[in-house]
């Protein structure tokens, strides 16, 4: 989930199940230059523990000083603004300039932290409307809806109005080395990876902690995934027994990203064999392929670097032309 940090919601379900008193704090705006971007989160928890950021550091110091200053004992949630002039900016870390404006928000059974979860394991959209004055929370499902809108966080009158999305995830076809760094890069960037390799030889010797490898035809997996808006697909064996099922059954979803390895010649190859499915030319002109960033990757790890440039670029809406039509 990238619009909103899943580790802090979860933490926060897990402080209030045991009874401890607990605060979010969440970047509502910012203007000028900020260190953590809007519907960024920090969860505070009576007991000291701290998940989460909303800057580089020097406001959660502030807002931990305060709790232990002032204890918990905010019953309705609070605007809060830091870096309103150059001096104050400076003091807490912020660029020159820098503004930030954050809603702080005691926890109870009321803010329904365990169904919003809930609905995010569901792969749902959802609407979350917080009141100012009571601290009362309405849940939305936003059905119909594929993309979070571009404002995650929105003070409207005397609601704060926040939307939450899935995790992003990536699914990768072959278990070899250019997979391996792959999957630990797209961990570090918060996507729930998995990997997909029919062949016993690979599946054996994979050894990325926390990333499982599937026995299954890749095809079979892709659709049982049901890939979302959220989801990219990136196959990687070389084997067109393997990929090309798999990219057929992505490229027809409504996956963000759909990419394969292989040179210019064998892309073009590929996407003929493709032509020969039921896939429509708008479909296989969103295959990535030569998969990656032009950027002189040569060994397994940049290779690695360039295809989730590429990805986060896409993500981003950034218009990345198909490697096959580039100029550079």
């Amino acid at each position: 989930m990238d619009s909103m940090d899943l580790e802090v919601l979860k933490a926060a379900r897990v402080w209030l199940e045991h009874g401890l008193r607990c605060e979010l704090v969440t970047v509502a705006k910012t203007w000028g230059s900020s260190p953590r971007p809007p519907g960024s989160m920090l969860a505070l928890c009576e007991d000291g523990r701290v998940v989460g950021s909303v800057s580089g550091g020097c406001i959660e110091d502030d807002l931990i000083a305060c709790i232990r200053r002032e204890g918990m004992q905010r019953r309705v949630p609070d605007i809060l603004r830091y870096g309103i002039n150059a001096d104050e900016a400076h003091r807490f870390g912020l660029p020159c300039g820098g503004t930030i404006e954050l809603v702080r928000e005691p926890l109870s059974s009321r803010s329904r932290i365990a169904e919003l979860l809930q609905a995010l394991e569901s792969r749902q959209l959802i609407e979350r409307r917080l009141r100012i004055d009571s601290g009362e929370v309405t849940l939305t499902l936003q059905s119909g809806k594929q993309d979070l809108p571009a404002e995650l966080v929105s003070i409207r009158g005397n609601n704060v109005v926040t939307h939450h999305g899935p995790r992003w995830r990536l699914l990768l076809i072959g278990a070899g080395q250019l997979s391996a760094f792959l999957a630990q890069i797209a961990v570090g960037m918060d996507y729930q990876v998995s990997v997909c390799d029919p062949r016993e030889e690979f599946r054996s010797v994979w050894q990325v902690p926390g990333v499982p490898v599937v026995h299954a035809m890749p095809d079979d997996l892709v659709i049982e995934m049901c890939p979302d808006a959220c989801t990219a697909v990136v196959a990687l064996t070389h084997d067109p027994k393997l990929d090309d099922l798999a990219l057929m059954e992505a490229l027809r979803s409504p996956a963000f990203y759909v990419g394969a390895i292989g040179s210019r010649n064998n892309t073009a190859r590929r996407r003929e064999r493709l032509a020969l499915f039921d896939l429509s030319a708008a479909q296989i002109d969103r295959l990535h392929g030569p998969v990656g960033l032009p950027i002189g990757s040569k060994t397994p790890a940049e290779i690695a670097v360039s295809v989730i440039a590429e990805m986060t670029a896409v993500r981003h809406g950034i218009v990345v032309p198909s490697a096959m039509n580039r100029a550079w």
